[in-house]
């Protein structure tokens, strides 16, 4: 069993392509989990010393600006390698969205609507964006993450569908 909670993980595994720094981290994790795992700055400005304090990254250059490298060490291949290798355990839905849908009774009628219409409008651009990501995969892992992308937009236009026609 690792010892790495999701986040660090998926910093983890960003940094198995290379040094980065972590703004680079930030919008690689947006680019490359972005349709089903959310990485903020703050959760990886707050794992990245952590990171470094357990030996699973050290520093590597300085950049512009005083931006920081890190790259992963052999331990830090070692614990993510156990990560990803480990049991598997549910998955725990954080959508904002869902959180706003169980609150919303204290909107205005007005401002439900507009929950509701600017949610559609999100849910059915990430519809046409998972279609074409899957289109264009060239492996079936990505493939199969882009239509598990689609899948999760269509049953949140579903989920919209329900509590706007209530």
């Amino acid at each position: 069993m690792s010892d790495l909670n999701a986040t660090a993980a998926a910093l983890l595994g960003l940094l198995h392509d290379g040094p980065a720094t972590g703004g680079e981290l930030v919008s690689g994790a947006e680019e490359r989990f972005g349709a089903f795992f959310s990485v903020t700055r703050s959760q990886v400005y707050r794992e990245l010393p952590a990171l470094h304090e357990a030996g699973y990254v050290r520093l590597g250059k300085q950049g512009p600006r005083s931006s920081q490298q890190y790259v992963i060490t052999a331990a830090g291949k070692k614990a993510f390698k156990a990560w990803v290798a480990a049991d598997s355990a549910p998955d725990h839905l954080r959508s904002p969205l869902i959180l706003r849908l169980v609150h919303a009774r204290v909107l205005t009628q007005k401002q439900r609507q507009n929950l509701f219409d600017t949610a559609k409008a999100v849910y059915t651009e990430q519809v046409d964006n998972a279609k074409a990501v899957s289109k264009a995969a060239e492996d079936p892992v990505t493939k199969a993450v882009a239509d598990f992308d689609l899948a999760h937009a269509k049953a949140a236009l579903k989920l919209l569908d329900t509590v706007s026609a209530n």
